[in-house]
């Protein structure tokens, strides 16, 4: 673990969409995710959300150490971030797309369409220890940041 708490440096502007590789073929379209030289973290945990109620919200935390790569496998949700300062707001509705989630952020997802699976790949096997799952403490951990 670093000394450097991420909730002091990460930006909302650190997060993005990667475009995962797409290879298709007549019978079907295949998307591999490996680790590897070109990964931004090698991937130590998977797992997915699904059957989500359309009017529910799932997340609603931050991690210290964790990041995360987060795929619409199948349907559509939204996936808002917060840095401290800014908020933004993500729709993920293609397999292929990845939205890349750096330690230190604010996450919630909601809006699930009847079907949607939320597939996760995280940085971090699972430790209740890494999450930040009170707003009010996420703000006074970021408070120091500056806004970019």
């Amino acid at each position: 673990m670093s000394n450097t708490d991420a909730h002091k440096i990460s930006q909302i502007n650190d997060c993005r969409i990667i475009e995962l590789q797409r290879n298709r073929h007549d019978n079907g379209s295949l998307t591999a995710v490996e680790n590897n030289a070109e990964s931004l973290f090698d991937i130590k945990r998977v797992f997915y959300l699904y059957d989500v109620p359309g009017d529910s919200e799932r997340g609603g935390h931050s991690h210290y150490v964790a990041q995360e790569l987060i795929i619409a496998l199948s349907g559509c949700f939204d996936v808002t971030l917060h840095d401290g300062h800014t908020e933004r707001k993500f729709t993920l509705n293609r397999p292929y797309r990845a939205l890349y989630i750096p330690a230190g952020i604010w996450r919630s997802l909601d809006n699930f369409s009847s079907g949607a699976v939320c597939l996760v790949l995280t940085s971090e096997l699972f430790a209740e220890s890494d999450y930040v799952r009170n707003f009010d403490t996420f703000k006074a951990l970021t408070s120091e940041k500056l806004p970019r």
